[in-house]
């Protein structure tokens, strides 16, 4: 697959932030988010978590999908004498995929605790849940899905976990300034965060309809073309 232009990768990364958020397109992801929204502090340091797992294991499980549990991906086994049709290890790829989710995230863990005990401490329990964050699954299973190539597939699960990053800047800029408003006694609290979260998401919802991440026929550099369209 190939060749794909800087301009289709930009398009690509503006379409999976904005266009098709991740948390207020899809909503996955919404426990954390909501959960550690409360203060800017806790957000930040959750969402550049969130980016780095992301990213990190998106691409893994690229490699993952393409040269283990895809169709054909065993190809690379027939110079042993293994016939690649008869083994078809798909039914392992989602098992796969949050286990190396799981290991990021605990290294993760790890490296906060040391260098950073008060974003440790503020993210609580929120921190090891990362690992069952939809989102940062879901980033992987929608590109996986989509056959990116590795560098649209880097670009797309990074840009996927910006999305959330701002999506949950966003909620909790809000949030600390609501402190100081009058918000009827009813709704204080989590009534007024789903308030804002579904204002916000309808902001994004504006961009619906314009697709950035796919091309037609008359595109001078497609972002993926294939080898039946090559030829």
């Amino acid at each position: 697959m190939g060749p794909y232009s800087w301009l289709n990768l930009i398009g690509l990364a503006i379409q999976s932030i904005f266009i098709q958020n991740i948390l207020l397109f899809y909503f996955l992801g919404m426990c954390s988010y909501l959960a550690c929204s409360a203060k800017i502090k806790t957000a930040n340091g959750l969402g550049m978590a969130v980016i780095f797992v992301t990213t990190i294991s998106g691409t893994a499980n690229w490699f993952i999908n393409h040269y283990l549990t895809g169709d054909g991906a065993l190809s690379w086994l027939s110079f042993i004498g293994v016939d690649p049709d008869k083994i078809n290890l798909n039914f392992l790829q989602l098992i796969i995929y949050i286990s190396v989710i799981a290991a990021l995230v605990q290294v993760l863990e790890i490296f906060i605790e040391k260098f950073s005990p008060p974003l440790y401490r503020a993210l609580g329990m929120y921190l090891p849940l990362i690992t069952v964050n939809c989102a940062i699954l879901g980033a992987s299973l929608f590109a996986t899905v989509r056959e990116y190539p590795i560098i649209p597939h880097v670009v797309y699960v990074f840009s996927t976990g910006v999305g959330w990053w701002i999506a949950i800047l966003l909620i909790a800029s809000i949030r600390e300034k609501l402190i100081y408003s009058n918000v009827v006694p009813g709704l204080k609290g989590m009534g007024i965060t789903f308030i804002m979260t579904g204002l916000i998401s309808l902001s994004f919802m504006g961009f619906a309809g314009i697709s950035l991440d796919k091309v037609t026929e008359e595109d001078t550099y497609p972002l993926i073309v294939t080898d039946e369209e090559s030829s």
